[in-house]
């Protein structure tokens, strides 16, 4: 397989599976108490470049699936476009894996949970009261699900590339 056509693939198959652990945990993957398990995937552009194009779709036709207002669809997805560069960009800099990994956390975390919250707040006139517990809401699951699961999606096919299995590389 060529190098392109992986990486297509491979972009193919992130985007994918964003949509599916979107999917999965549905009832709470949505709305102010949110918590996706996709949002762990968010690190995976320090692996894969392809990352970047491939969570920005994901999220987007989550977000569009979900029926949300499309504001939020448009710019809860440009957040993640966002942040998987800066962790893509982490990735250039930081050779050390920990501070790599605990840098690049940060900024799905903290764009997602102080950039929803203002389109949450706009969309629906809400107060700033409600605009701090959104973000504390947010930080909280946006966390777990970036360092705890984050840390799965990444270490696995940084394993995978190590033992240098041609798809992973």
């Amino acid at each position: 397989m060529q190098k392109s056509t992986l990486k297509l693939v491979r972009a193919g198959m992130i985007g994918a599976l964003y949509v599916l652990f979107s999917l999965i945990t549905l009832p709470i993957s949505g709305g102010v108490i949110q918590f996706r398990l996709s949002e762990g995937l968010n690190i995976l552009p320090l692996l894969f470049p392809e990352a970047v194009p491939a969570l920005f779709v994901g999220c987007l036709l989550f977000n569009y699936l979900s029926g949300l207002a499309l504001y939020d669809v448009l710019f809860g997805s440009l957040i993640t476009l966002v942040s998987a560069v800066c962790v893509w960009g982490v990735g250039r800099f930081i050779n050390n894996t920990a501070i790599k990994l605990s840098v690049a956390g940060l900024f799905p975390v903290l764009l997602n949970a102080f950039g929803l919250p203002l389109i949450w707040l706009y969309l629906c006139d809400g107060l700033v009261y409600t605009y701090m517990l959104q973000v504390a809401f947010l930080l909280i699951s946006q966390s777990v699900s970036v360092y705890l699961f984050g840390f799965f999606f990444y270490h696995y096919p940084a394993k995978l590339r190590a033992k240098g299995i041609r798809y992973f590389s």
